[in-house]
């Protein structure tokens, strides 16, 4: 199922499509917000509502942001942050109907597919599409920039963040996706995941400072970390 293109998005005739994010979406639909589940979008038939207005989309966001390098570290790899970056992820510095657009774009441009393995989302099998971010690490000036977002199925979104799977009880099911994924026998997954721990331990003895602008040049709105 494909997002609408940019052209698509803003000028159909029966709505107008809004930016509603994920905790004021009861608002949105009790005073008319309608969803679009080919879309995933929340519109507003028309003729416009005036009670929606404070959500009308704002426009699409490019797929190429200025500065991002999509060619930076693709693939499935273990990719540990570092606990004194913990909590500072892209969608908690992010306002969440700028992330919501961030999160559009992201699985647009990638055709609804995972651009680790290849899998479509799947709700039958609780498989879905998810904004992942790939860090530079800077350690002489201790910057952690953001080079590229990338979109991620659940199970590669998982195995990425092994030691979360790790704290779920679902590292096992992470394990062998990454074996079945990279091709790796039992014992390569693990010399990878021992090779990631041990750059996760050194990372984590410094402060990082943040780098977005990746998206402010873009003129994403930045919030304190939530």
């Amino acid at each position: 199922m494909g997002q609408p293109s940019s052209s698509t998005a803003t000028t159909r005739a029966d709505r107008i499509w809004l930016d509603v994010p994920y905790a004021e979406k009861d608002a949105a639909k009790a005073v008319g917000a309608r969803w679009d589940p080919h879309a995933r979008r929340w519109y507003d038939p028309r003729p416009a509502t005036p009670e929606l207005q404070q959500w009308a989309a704002r426009p699409e966001l490019p797929d190429l942001l200025p500065g991002e390098d999509r060619t930076y570290k693709p693939g499935l790899f273990v990719d540990l942050i570092p606990t004194t970056s913990w909590f500072t992820n892209v969608r908690s510095c992010v306002a969440p109907r700028d992330w919501d657009r961030v999160r559009w774009m992201v699985t647009r441009r990638a055709g609804r597919t995972c651009e680790a393995c290849g899998a479509a989302e799947n709700r039958a099998e609780q498989r879905w599409l998810e904004a992942h971010e790939r860090w530079a690490y800077d350690a002489k000036h201790s910057v952690q920039s953001l080079r590229r977002l990338v979109c991620l199925c659940t199970d590669c979104h998982r195995t990425t963040h092994y030691g979360l799977a790790e704290i779920h009880g679902t590292a096992d099911q992470a394990f062998h996706h990454l074996m079945a994924v990279n091709g790796l026998s039992a014992a390569q997954a693990k010399s990878h995941i021992s090779d990631a721990v041990d750059l996760w331990h050194a990372r984590s003895l410094r402060e990082w400072f943040l780098d977005l602008t990746v998206l402010t040049r873009q003129g994403i709105e930045l919030v304190p970390p939530r």
